[in-house]
């Protein structure tokens, strides 16, 4: 076998690992007009947010009229979505409240006043024409401010259709909602 026919044998596998031409969205939130919310601590450390199988893998996923989840299209997320949905979370606490926040490890020296920890159970978009985040929050106070607690939430968005750009844009819409709950909780 000559070296031409090797590199293109050898070339096979990597053209099979998927295609150039999916597209890709990045989970982001929209900014806020609203002021800071004053809240109980100076600073907060985000813990990676839990994320169930169904939202932490690349593709997006719509639930149908049967319950099954399925792809929407070949639409897929840009960053992974553990990391890419702490991040926001940490921007709109951070940016939405009086706390600095910053998603863990703590970046600083001197530790910070509380800790959250957000485990979501649930987070998808449904043909129906609504978008979904269910799950649990817990503070976890450093310096005895906030009180301590673990608290359900569940957060629900219209869709305006069933297509990646607008499945994005709701998620974005449940994180903000989402973020506003959590702020809830350090005051």
């Amino acid at each position: 076998m000559n070296v031409r026919a090797l590199a293109v044998v050898m070339a096979l596998p990597l053209a099979a690992c998927g295609s150039g031409d999916s597209a890709r969205y990045l989970i982001d939130a929209p900014v806020s007009a609203t002021g800071e919310t004053r809240v109980s601590v100076r600073s907060v450390e985000l813990r990676d947010v839990s994320l169930p199988s169904h939202a932490s893998g690349a593709e997006i996923l719509v639930r149908d009229e049967g319950g099954a989840l399925k792809p929407l299209g070949d639409a897929v997320w840009a960053d992974d979505p553990e990391r890419a949905v702490t991040g926001t979370l940490a921007q709109l606490l951070d940016t939405r409240s009086t706390a600095t926040v910053s998603a863990e490890p703590w970046p600083l020296l001197d530790g910070p006043s509380a800790r959250l920890d957000v485990r979501i159970d649930k987070m998808l978009a449904s043909v129906s024409g609504v978008f979904e985040i269910t799950g649990q929050a817990a503070v976890s106070a450093v310096d005895g401010r906030p009180r301590e607690r673990v608290e359900r939430f569940a957060i629900s968005v219209p869709i305006s259709e069933i297509t990646a750009a607008a499945v994005t844009e709701a998620q974005g819409r449940a994180l903000a909602a989402l973020s506003d709950e959590l702020i809830g909780l350090l005051r």
